[in-house]
């Protein structure tokens, strides 16, 4: 008789394609005629996790993040998992935005995600938090890839991962 199968929804970006794209986007914001001049700031402060963009105004803000996107979208870099906070003022004449990074599953989007599953009321399929990512059991394969397709086709504000696909 088969064991139970299982594997992890989990949620994060990759650290070095971030840093890339930070790099790419400071290359660029270089080069352009419309920042020349221009005192800002864009870092990545990895021990954070965060991204940090200081402007003049905040329309040069935002028209840095809108060059920072850009380059995180072609790294293959969820932009659902970077979060903007609220804009606030720096300094007398600048602004300054946090980016918060998304590693693992927040605990309230980890309990949306097991209630989910269980309304979905499918046979012999158990959810349970883990940490920062939700573990999902179930006798049978067909099922968890039925899991899947429906976490896959529900917004939960994160891009969703799923890890460690295996036989108990």
């Amino acid at each position: 008789m088969a064991g139970n199968q299982s594997f992890d929804v989990t949620s994060g970006v990759d650290m070095q394609e971030v840093d890339n794209a930070v790099n790419n986007a400071n290359k660029e914001l270089g080069q352009r005629y419309d920042f020349r001049g221009v005192d800002y700031k864009l870092e990545l402060k990895r021990a954070e996790k965060v991204i940090q963009i200081t402007a003049e105004d905040e329309f040069k803000l935002n028209a840095i993040w809108d060059v920072l996107a850009g380059k995180v979208v072609k790294r293959n870099v969820p932009i659902k998992n970077l979060k903007r906070e609220d804009i606030e003022k720096a300094t007398s004449f600048a602004v300054r935005q946090t980016i918060t990074l998304q590693q693992g599953v927040p605990m309230e989007i980890a309990k949306e995600i097991v209630k989910f599953i269980k309304e979905a009321k499918l046979k012999k399929v158990q959810a349970q938090i883990q940490g920062d990512q939700v573990r999902v059991i179930s006798p049978s394969r067909d099922e968890l890839q039925n899991v899947m397709a429906l976490l896959r086709g529900h917004d939960f504000k994160l891009e969703l991962k799923f890890e460690n696909f295996r036989s108990q």
